[in-house]
């Protein structure tokens, strides 16, 4: 029984001199609305720092070793961006669908599917009746996608 009460109070003695040490080396907090030691900008979760820059970054948790930058989250990723997406036109207009869904418009659609004389895929979104609202190409290489009408 000895024993064992000295052992606790062994573990809480050793525990207790490493939170003073930790609580010697905090940081004082910083400016507020400033994100770091201070805390997150007004009305933002404290949690969102952590996403977008990872511990120790801007907005983590104070006293953590720097974090990852921004662009981070993307290497993590299970699916990386090619180099060459080569997409096809059923491809973009499945993407173009997709755009569209993602942002709970469904009542627009896409039409006229064509490729140009350079590879482009161009596409038109439309109203239901079949009015072109506008008229993109998508570069089936790099996805990247311009208005042209």
């Amino acid at each position: 029984m000895r024993r064992t009460i000295l052992t606790l109070l062994t573990g809480l003695i050793i525990g207790g001199a490493a939170t003073g040490a930790l609580l010697a080396q905090a940081q004082p907090p910083g400016p507020p609305g400033q994100g770091g030691a201070g805390g997150p900008p007004p009305g933002q979760p404290p949690w969102m720092g952590w996403m977008r820059h990872g511990p120790g970054g801007p907005g983590g948790p104070p006293g953590g070793p720097p974090g990852p930058g921004p662009g981070m989250m993307r290497n993590l990723a299970l699916v990386y961006q090619q180099d060459d997406r080569k997409l096809t036109p059923p491809d973009v207009q499945k993407i173009a669908e997709a755009f569209l869904l993602w942002h709970g418009n469904h009542t627009w659609k896409v039409v006229d599917l064509s490729t140009d004389s350079d590879g482009a895929i161009g596409f038109a979104l439309a109203t239901q009746e079949g009015s072109v609202i506008a008229r993109f190409t998508m570069d089936p290489h790099t996805g990247r996608i311009t208005r042209t009408a």
